[in-house]
């Protein structure tokens, strides 16, 4: 089992349902989990190349699970038990979002206190054990927007910073769009130029994206007109996708939503 699933999947349905149906099965087959780390668009290499954490629901399972991927991964097999190899991947993503949301927060932070939160994580991130991330318009994919909730689930009483943190994240969408709706009371028909609608930077995959969300938020608003671009996404069917260029120069507001790379040469007075 390769997929993230809450801690106990592998050992639960087996041994609860596999085994109790058949039972002439049990000590005669391997089961373990090994959390897929790919990359998207670098999945062939990364396959290979990674580091794989597997634990079996038993010696037997992990052992012979760990011989088959040593025949294809050239990065350390590291061998543990089921419900650990569980955790482990719910544990990356949720370490990823706890960061993310540190600066999603400070960014909000910063807006209240009038401060520039760019200027201000370049000088902080100058210190040799610190490194803050960018803050965003919120956190989407299929793993760190929903595999925290998992460990949540598991010790909802317990983890606290990790709820928080998803909290802070979900939030921050709710947070850009009532920017852009106080900004927009400047105009009497604000056109806004939103710029990617994809998950994360260069990649045209759209799940649980924020900045999708936001898209189609401020669709709904009464007299807004809203324009989007993305240079890697596909077409979708509540608008139209328009090229940079013309959403630029008819936008009253620019969001920039995603890091594509070719949104990194723009300027404010283009």
């Amino acid at each position: 089992l390769e997929s993230t699933v809450p801690v106990g999947t592998t050992q639960n349905v087996v041994a609860d349902t596999v085994f109790a149906a058949r039972p002439e099965l049990k000590g005669a087959i391997a089961v373990a989990h090994c959390p897929e780390r790919v990359l998207p668009g670098q999945i062939l290499r990364e396959l290979i190349e990674n580091d794989r954490v597997v634990g079996g629901i038993d010696t037997h399972s992990t052992e012979t699970a760990a011989e088959f991927y040593l025949q294809f991964v050239n990065g350390e097999v590291l061998v543990t038990d089921a419900a650990t190899a569980e955790m482990a991947k719910l544990t990356e993503n949720s370490y990823r979002d706890v960061n993310i949301a540190f600066a999603n927060e400070l960014s909000m932070i910063c807006d209240e206190l009038q401060i520039n939160v760019w200027e201000l994580i370049r000088l902080a991130n100058r210190h040799p054990r610190v490194n803050i991330l960018n803050p965003g318009p919120g956190v989407g994919g299929h793993c760190i927007a929903v595999d925290p909730w998992f460990i949540v689930s598991s010790a909802p009483e317990t983890a606290r910073l990790i709820r928080t943190a998803r909290e802070v994240n979900d939030f921050k969408p709710e947070w850009v769009i009532e920017k852009v709706r106080h900004k927009a009371g400047r105009f009497k028909h604000p056109v806004v130029g939103c710029l990617g609608i994809s998950f994360k930077a260069d990649i045209d995959d759209v799940r649980e994206s924020p900045a999708l969300e936001i898209v189609k938020t401020l669709l709904r608003e009464p007299d807004m007109e809203v324009l989007v671009t993305d240079p890697f996404a596909a077409p979708v069917k509540e608008f139209d996708l328009l090229p940079v260029n013309e959403v630029l120069q008819r936008a009253d507001i620019v969001l920039v939503l995603v890091d594509h790379k070719p949104y990194r040469k723009l300027s404010a007075a283009a």
